[in-house]
């Protein structure tokens, strides 16, 4: 076991579980836990190699890493809790997202540095429901991960690239993921190498590079570099609820398109991702009209 400390800079308030909870893929994820005692588990399959990672706060971040991979995400321990995350830069516009601003002083936007870890679950999440999503996310790592390192609750590292793209087509189909989607991960393994230098690219350069892969679009691009990169600006333009609930929280007004949201999130240029999250985390959203949509099952077909 390795550990580091790192405090958040200048001793304001942090929210250790609101930074990283957009990692977790689900409340099943078999790579995110939040144990009873409140510390936080995540296993990744870092440039070095599976490695478990353990969090807690106290006023200071405190990290326990196990396995190969543990050095290195031990020294991206700052960045991945919001280092490189400046909250001083965004200026509320709007009463609703100054007052979520004001409740959430805590709230910094993490940075993993891994593209694949993010990029294979967002693009199962295309035209899909979370649910699905989640459950094929879940199988996929039981079936054909592999135990984290070290004594995490039972968490799963991701498969390798090469893993990815061996996965037969039946495995595929009993996770419930169609052709199309289990086609463009495919590819996305086989260009790992290139993908993953988009962790360290501008957010213009990084989408470009990940959207070069057939099937990937601005939607997982933007959903992948949110996380890999902590991009501030990467507003998700294509979301099914999104524009609609930007729209209605900003305005009142139901129905608002993506082209509708863009204009109500200009005032935020360079900062529009944080926004959405803090609308987000408002939890006002339109009423209801129609039942969701039915989860279906693949498998069965």
């Amino acid at each position: 076991m390795a550990t580091r400390t790192w405090a958040p800079p200048g001793g304001g308030p942090y929210d250790l579980e609101r930074t990283l909870c957009v990692l977790a893929r689900g409340p099943g994820d078999p790579a995110y836990r939040v144990a009873p005692d409140g510390s936080l588990w995540r296993a990744s399959r870092t440039p070095q190699g599976p490695g478990t990672l353990r969090l807690t706060y106290d006023g200071r971040v405190h990290g326990e890493a196990w396995g190969p991979g543990a050095d290195w995400l031990l020294d991206r321990l700052p960045t991945l809790c919001g280092a490189s995350d400046d909250p001083a830069e965004f200026t509320p516009r709007h009463r609703l997202v100054h007052e979520a601003h004001r409740r959430n002083p805590g709230l910094r936007l993490a940075r993993t540095a891994l593209v694949l870890e993010s990029l294979i679950p967002s693009i199962l999440e295309q035209k899909v429901t979370s649910d699905e999503a989640y459950r094929a996310w879940r199988l996929l790592l039981q079936r054909h991960g592999e135990p984290a390192p070290g004594p995490g609750p039972g968490l799963r590292v991701m498969p390798d690239p090469r893993a990815w793209a061996l996965i037969p087509s039946w495995e595929w189909h009993k996770a419930g993921v169609d052709g199309k989607r289990s086609a463009t991960i495919v590819r996305a393994a086989r260009a790992a190498a290139r993908l993953e230098e988009a962790a360290a690219m501008d957010e213009a350069a990084a989408s470009a590079r990940l959207q070069a892969v057939p099937g990937i679009g601005p939607w997982t691009a933007a959903e992948t570099l949110q996380r890999t990169n902590g991009a501030a600006d990467a507003v998700t333009t294509g979301d099914l609820h999104l524009p609609r609930i930007v729209g209605y929280a900003l305005t009142g007004v139901r129905g608002t398109d993506d082209d509708g949201m863009l204009e109500l999130l200009a005032p935020y240029a360079g900062q529009r991702h944080r926004a959405c999250r803090l609308i987000l985390l408002s939890g006002v959203v339109p009423p209801r009209r129609a039942p969701r949509f039915s989860v279906r099952d693949f498998s069965g077909i």
